[in-house]
């Protein structure tokens, strides 16, 4: 085997390989001796087949598997003798002409074929004890927990029926059916759905047509969906519903007190209180956590600056791209409805692209370095965790993991990532900032 570097330029490396005909005779030979063995045609007594008869049979499959042997055995042995970081995997450039892959696999010429490597550059870390940052904390204020008590009570009040005109506040249980242009269409028709007026469930204008309208009546009236409507096939066109009102109830009242508590199945008003503090408690936690977390990134992306590999960042783009245009034609928008122009969300997102590589390319790097791993337990624990949350789909959850590595990578790499930061967070100088909780959920302006 020879191999000979034609090419070093940036991140790109590319080299010759020359693998003589002899040597990919042998190994076929191997092979045609493994199947001597195992091999059972009529007329031959097992193990007795005489090899010039498998070679007319087998003779080039076994010549395209030492092909593929010589290839994977040569890219290995050029990875490893360079020391190189991949950062795609290998291209093996073979010759196309028919002629030469006849004469290549009749085994009549040697394999010439060029093999292009993109490598992963070599990454100098920052000092992470220097990097410092601020942690948003926010305390559980009562306020806070009256609010999430009071909407609880909202969505456990009990609704009364009345004989008088439905008003906004009331539920009613409508029936209806949806045509445009006088056909019907998907999603249009339901029975006795429970709707109450004034909470935004249905389309803007549908709820406002059914004020007034009292249990029994039937009524027909148009209604535009919105432009942006998810279902676009309905989208910014407007629809006829006949709806029948069947029921009109009234809100009633709710004592918030240790009986209310009760039908919650807590044991008292207090330890309501104290479960529902609880909850908001953790949601602050992560509101925080991910505040501090993408600091960090940022002062990562910062400190970091060097050229990620254009294969990765391609395929980055091309998935981050894919999305804009499924979100994009969804919602039956366009580039200007944003604001902007095709050609510059391509550079910005493009831009995003680099970031996401460049910071994944230092993550990696942080991890490596430091003997940062995801263990089989805690990879298990997170399985574990949506299962809890697909009751039901426990084992089609388990067997699809199970017989998807790549799903398995894509659960695996959150819990590195955040191993990472947490990594990081314990060496960064982290200084508490205490604040309201508006300022804690507050979107940041990127």
């Amino acid at each position: 085997m020879q191999v000979t570097k034609t090419a070093d330029a940036g991140l790109k490396r590319e080299y010759r390989v020359v693998v003589p005909a002899s040597d990919l005779e042998a190994r076929a030979n191997e092979r045609l001796d493994e199947l001597k063995g195992r091999v059972q045609l009529r007329g031959f007594r097992p193990g007795k087949v005489p090899v010039e008869h498998l070679k007319r049979l087998y003779g080039k499959s076994a010549m395209a598997e030492a092909i593929e042997a010589a290839v994977r055995e040569a890219n290995t042995k050029i990875v490893t003798d360079e020391k190189l970081k991949l950062a795609i995997e290998p291209k093996v450039v073979l010759p196309e002409e028919k002629e030469a892959v006849d004469r290549l696999i009749e085994g009549k010429s040697d394999l010439d074929y060029k093999v292009e490597i993109e490598v992963v550059p070599a990454i100098t870390l920052t000092d992470f004890k220097a990097i410092k940052l601020t942690r948003l904390t926010a305390e559980v204020t009562e306020a806070e927990i009256d609010q999430a008590l009071q909407a609880i009570a909202e969505g456990n009040r009990p609704f009364v029926a009345k004989s008088e005109a439905a008003e906004k506040g009331d539920r009613v249980t409508i029936s209806f059916q949806g045509t445009i242009d006088g056909t019907p269409f998907e999603g249009g028709t339901g029975e006795d759905v429970p709707l109450t007026l004034g909470a935004g469930q249905f389309i803007p204008g549908f709820e406002d047509h059914l004020v007034g309208r009292k249990a029994g009546e039937a009524t027909t009236f148009n209604v535009k969906f919105p432009d942006d409507y998810r279902a676009t096939a309905v989208a910014g066109k407007e629809a006829t519903f006949a709806v029948t009102v069947k029921a009109v109830e009234a809100p009633g009242t709710v004592a918030i007190d240790d009986d209310f508590a009760k039908t919650l199945g807590m044991e008292s008003l207090a330890k309501l209180r104290a479960a529902i503090k609880e909850r908001i408690a953790r949601e602050h936690a992560a509101a925080s956590r991910q505040k501090l977390k993408r600091a960090l990134l940022d002062q990562l992306d910062e400190r970091h600056k060097f050229e990620p590999p254009p294969s990765l960042v391609e395929q980055e783009f091309n998935s981050v791209w894919a999305q804009i245009e499924g979100d994009l034609k969804r919602q039956n928008r366009t580039f200007e409805d944003e604001d902007t122009t095709e050609e510059k969300a391509r550079a910005e997102y493009r831009a995003i692209a680099e970031r996401r590589v460049r910071l994944g390319l230092v993550i990696a790097e942080i991890g490596e370095k430091n003997n940062i791993k995801v263990t089989d337990e805690q990879l298990n624990a997170a399985i574990v965790e949506q299962m809890r949350q697909l009751p039901g789909r426990e084992q089609q959850l388990w067997d699809y993991y199970r017989k998807n590595p790549a799903a398995l990578a894509s659960l695996r790499a959150p819990l590195f990532e955040d191993k990472v930061v947490d990594f990081l967070v314990e060496l960064a100088e982290v200084t508490d900032k205490p604040v309201s909780r508006d300022e804690l959920f507050k979107e940041d302006d990127e």
